[in-house]
């Protein structure tokens, strides 16, 4: 059943091929029903997460089978093709970032990595108006915030009829946190993205904001952390000075506090520096056997490796002999803030 909420005329310019999708529980014969009605010369990309987790996954080989669409496991950085079914691998988020592929292992969301929600955003960030969404029979809420993102962006949204889904948490979620603009049974989506992906241009760069790096995006704590007890502390009024106390009793000036914090910096960077010496002398050995047996190809390969780790050598043995510099340069503004309490 198509959704009374049908609002194609607000993109009706825009070819909608890059399609995401995400399920969990009962949503496999959805995803092969999907896939299964789309042609041979379907000018958009698939991208589509299953709540597998770190489990061993046949998915791209189960869909290959209902269609000819190729359909893979994505790999890190590769390039976004029109044609192409790309299928998170396991314990990776996938997301796009431009015309590229990247994988994560950014902690988990909704308990679960890969998880729907990352792909949507940098979906929806990337390719705005292009993206369509569409959320799988599934337990949980992933997928809602990401569809809102969808949504937000200008894209397309697309719902699983919950009265046919095995598991209608996931779709129910979505209607309730965004307007969707279908709601259809796993029969009916197929023909829809073929008619929105209709006149799709060749793949060109996003216009939009590209992800950087990793596609980690860091969020600033909700509390500080003690450094005795690991719980969280908050600073305390009325002591005329600034004073941190956690809720076991430990309390700290804000000088002890980054004092403490600048150890634990230094201690996680020293255990890099080891890490990356160690690469370092890998890479030497690797490089040695490489052309020994004649392998050009290997020797760069391992060259580059090599290259990078001294790089990240550099910078983190430049971080630590201007550390004690740093925190003299900051010991005044600190004495001000303070006095200011």
């Amino acid at each position: 059943m198509g959704s009374s909420a049908d609002r194609l005329g607000k993109s009706a310019n825009v070819p909608h091929d890059i399609i995401v999708i995400g399920g969990s529980s009962g949503a496999l014969e959805a995803m092969v029903d999907v896939v299964a009605g789309l042609p041979a010369d379907y000018p958009g990309a698939l991208f589509l997460v299953s709540h597998i987790g770190a489990n061993p996954s046949k998915l791209p080989e189960l869909l290959a089978e209902s269609t000819r669409l190729r359909a893979s496991h994505a790999r890190h950085e590769e390039e976004v093709l029109p044609g192409r079914i790309y299928v998170a691998p396991p314990d990776r988020h996938m997301m796009l970032d431009g015309r590229r592929i990247m994988l994560s292992s950014a902690p988990r969301e909704h308990f679960t990595r890969p998880a729907i929600d990352p792909l949507f955003r940098s979906a929806a960030r990337n390719y705005g108006a292009r993206v369509a969404g569409v959320v799988l029979s599934g337990a949980g809420s992933d997928g809602a915030a990401g569809l809102v993102q969808v949504s937000c962006a200008g894209g397309l949204t697309i719902v699983q009829d919950p009265d046919e889904a095995p598991f209608p948490e996931m779709p129910e979620t979505s209607l309730r946190a965004t307007r969707v603009d279908y709601v259809l049974r796993s029969a009916e989506i197929s023909p829809v993205l073929r008619r929105l992906a209709e006149g799709a241009a060749a793949m060109k760069q996003a216009s939009r904001t590209r992800l950087q790096g990793t596609g980690i995006e860091f969020e600033e704590p909700v509390a500080l952390t003690c450094p005795e007890c690991g719980g969280a502390i908050r600073e305390e009024a009325g002591t005329g000075l600034l004073t941190y106390r956690c809720h076991t009793g430990h309390r700290f000036s804000a000088d002890e506090l980054l004092t403490c914090q600048r150890a634990d910096v230094e201690r996680a960077a020293m255990v890099v520096i080891r890490v990356l010496h160690e690469r370092t002398t890998l890479c030497q050995r690797m490089i040695r056997d490489a052309s020994n047996a004649g392998r050009a190809h290997g020797v760069a390969y391992w060259m580059r490796l090599k290259d990078e780790a001294d790089e990240q050598l550099r910078v983190l043995q430049h971080f630590l002999r201007h550390a004690d510099e740093d925190r003299e340069k900051a010991e005044p503004a600190l004495a001000e803030t303070a006095a200011q309490k």
